[in-house]
């Protein structure tokens, strides 16, 4: 595992973190009136990180059994993994040119903290589509050939950095709940209420023109 290599996974790792879904869920978590609401956030970031780490353990034992079996399985590998990234980007890159309506993001009657966790992994598996970055990372570490033990030990940093904004969201609600509560409703105004989420064009584009960039890669 090179300092590049693990530098580069660093940074995708941190741009998948950056995710409203699981953002967001925190945030109405801790602004309900709910009787254990710091609990109820660290159950369902719980089942968050064990769904981004399960998801990632399965791709890549997947990906690493395909590279030994297949002769130049490696390039296959990379090949399909950068292919659906593109493709996943190129989906995203149609959805921002056309505006949509979001509803309100709400907890169902029967949210507790026995419940959170399950939720957590409903809504970080739903959004799972849009993790192109952990594709781009598994990616990288097949083709780099890294030792399985050594590779469980990277996504399970992976699935850390991805829950890291929902950590400190959770940090600063049990420290500091009340403050932290008044602070969290304008997030809540911006991610979670319902709205029309305009068409945008040079979203759409920059979209289009990274996907083209990870096509290139996959057929290089």
């Amino acid at each position: 595992m090179s300092a590049p290599l693990l530098a580069g996974i660093l940074g995708l790792a941190l741009l998948d973190a950056l995710n409203p879904a699981t953002i967001g869920g925190v945030a109405l978590i801790l602004l309900a009136p709910l009787r254990r609401p710091v609990a109820c956030a660290a159950a369902f970031v719980a089942g968050a990180y064990l769904t981004v780490l399960t998801l990632g353990l399965a791709v890549f034992a997947g990906a690493g059994a395909a590279a030994d079996a297949v002769t130049g399985g490696v390039t296959w590998v990379r090949r399909i993994a950068l292919g659906l990234a593109a493709v996943l980007l190129l989906v995203a890159a149609v959805r921002r040119l056309r505006s949509r309506h979001r509803g309100a993001v709400t907890l169902p009657s029967w949210f507790g903290p026995w419940t959170a966790a399950p939720l957590g992994v409903l809504v970080t598996g739903a959004d799972l589509p849009n993790a192109f970055p952990y594709l781009i990372a598994i990616e990288r570490m097949v083709s780099a050939d890294v030792p399985a033990g050594l590779g469980v030990a990277v996504l399970a940093g992976y699935a850390l950095v991805y829950c890291a904004p929902c950590l400190v969201l959770l940090g600063l609600g049990a420290a500091h709940g009340a403050s932290v509560r008044r602070r969290l409703d304008a997030v809540h105004e911006r991610i979670g209420s319902a709205r029309t989420v305009p068409r945008s064009v040079p979203a759409a584009l920059g979209l289009v023109t990274l996907a083209a960039g990870v096509t290139a890669l996959a057929v290089a």
